[in-house]
């Protein structure tokens, strides 16, 4: 549809930005903080670790004033939870709990929305050397967790966020450490991790609703649309089942408390069922979200398997980013799409399918949506005068601002929006490198220098876009 007058964002739209704990924060092991699966992680070997990151931990009440001048009306942050409970479970740490009380106290003082996400992908080590998320009892221990966080902090945050990118962990479960190396039947063994993280996800909405009845809760997967790769009605159905196990699975159950049909078939088929229960299946039905968190980077385009070679006039895709991520080549192959550019690391950059993706989960579960993730990564140089010119950055924001409020004017309940990244932090696995900040953090993989905090261009132009509730996109900005 193209439209003559395109309606404005809404009033008191929540424009924010985003971080997780073991990105930015730091002080991995101060003050009673327990190992997580992180900073066990042999994945960031020859890159930045995860000791200091940007330091936010000690450097918070600077970031949050920075955020203030930005402009931010919410700001997406994680809590540790082995800084709250060191072994996962059992002793609370008190001076971890003190610090995000600092912290949420904070955001507060300067008018800004905590929107907390209480699991981003550093489960404590203890409990890894339990099984993780394979052993059962996992769940009864994160609802330990939540109801801390909830009784602990609930006065003061009113949006809470349940587990970040459960799809990706289980799609790519070797990238963040809680599948062990060597681990039989390593799909199933994921799939049913999923199910307890869904049920560990179930608990905690239940237990927000019954403590903060005035709080609002709901999932943040990682959510992309998914373009066939031809008409052939081949390709239609690859892109199909795609979908169904890369993101419907998810939600379906996240929302509905059941399991997609086309992704239990395939299960099914592969020999990855999990074990599942009624009465647990009861617990999944009872876990109502109130609204649906989205991360959103770019599209994937499928096709069906063609072995041995590429349809004549198409390249197979090489790079198995996130968007393709860990389904079986029977299912689907991913190709490229050669009506879309791509950033530094390889990615598509689509901001068009950026509206599609929110028109097609609020059309499949009319929720409210919140963007919790969006950005650019890129290898930001800071020049004379500390001066960082990420017009590409601008570009990016700007062409999927600009498609997110054409959603909006579509009919989409879309209630805030959040990019990655408030300020630079230490990508999962390009380290510092790999910078999405809208302020600059002055260190490099190796090298803490001063972490001294500056403005890039794009904190300027941002800054405007929240002052003009999203009126003013224009490119153009002093800096």
């Amino acid at each position: 549809m193209k439209q003559a007058v395109v309606k404005p964002f809404p009033d008191h739209f929540l424009w924010g930005a985003s971080t997780s704990a073991y990105q930015v924060e730091g002080a991995w092991n101060e003050e009673g903080k327990g190992p997580s699966v992180i900073d066990k992680a042999s994945f960031h070997d020859g890159i930045t670790d995860f000791t200091v990151t940007s330091d936010h931990y000690h450097r918070f009440q600077q970031d949050i004033k920075l955020f203030a001048e930005l402009g931010l009306k919410t700001y997406r942050f994680s809590i540790a939870w082995s800084r709250l409970y060191p072994q996962g479970d059992g002793r609370l740490n008190e001076q971890g709990l003190a610090f995000y009380d600092r912290l949420i106290d904070e955001i507060c003082r300067h008018g800004i929305e905590p929107l907390v996400t209480l699991y981003h992908f550093d489960l404590p080590w203890a409990l890894q050397e339990k099984g993780g998320w394979s052993n059962l009892a996992t769940v009864t221990v994160f609802e330990r967790y939540a109801r801390t966080c909830f009784e602990r902090f609930g006065d003061r945050v009113k949006y809470w966020l349940t587990i970040n990118e459960q799809n990706i962990m289980i799609l790519k479960g070797e990238i963040i450490g809680t599948l062990p190396p060597g681990t039989p039947n390593a799909q199933q063994m994921l799939y049913q991790q999923n199910h307890h993280m869904m049920l560990a996800q179930a608990k905690a909405m239940i237990l927000c609703h019954q403590l903060l009845p005035e709080a609002k809760i709901g999932p943040a997967p990682n959510i992309s649309c998914v373009y066939a790769a031809s008409a052939r009605p081949e390709d239609v159905l690859a892109a199909n089942n795609f979908s169904a196990i890369r993101n419907w699975l998810y939600l379906d159950l996240a929302v509905h408390g059941r399991y997609n049909a086309v992704a239990w078939r395939f299960m099914e088929e592969k020999g990855y069922l999990p074990a599942v229960t009624e009465q647990e299946m009861a617990i999944l039905r009872a876990g109502k979200p109130d609204f649906i968190a989205f991360n959103y980077y770019a599209s994937a385009t499928v096709g069906a398997d063609l072995p041995g070679e590429a349809r004549e006039g198409e390249e197979v895709q090489q790079v198995e980013d996130q968007q393709l991520a860990g389904i079986d080549r029977t299912v689907y192959v991913g190709t490229n799409n050669p009506h879309l550019g791509r950033n530094q690391f390889g990615w598509y950059i689509d901001p068009v399918g950026f509206r599609i993706t929110a028109r097609e989960i609020y059309e499949r579960y009319n929720l409210p949506l919140i963007v919790t993730e969006n950005g650019l990564g890129a290898f930001d140089t800071l020049e004379a005068g500390n001066k960082v010119y990420d017009d590409y950055r601008i570009d990016y924001l700007r062409q999927h601002i600009e498609q997110l409020q054409l959603a909006i004017d579509d009919g989409v309940a879309l209630f805030g929006y959040c990019p990655w990244s408030a300020l630079d932090l230490v990508s999962t696995h390009q380290g510092i490198g790999k910078r999405y900040g809208f302020i600059y953090v002055n260190r490099d993989e190796h090298d803490l220098k001063d972490l001294a905090r500056y403005r890039k261009k794009s904190f300027f132009w941002y800054q405007r876009v929240i002052a003009s509730n999203g009126a003013n996109l224009a490119p153009e900005i002093e800096y």
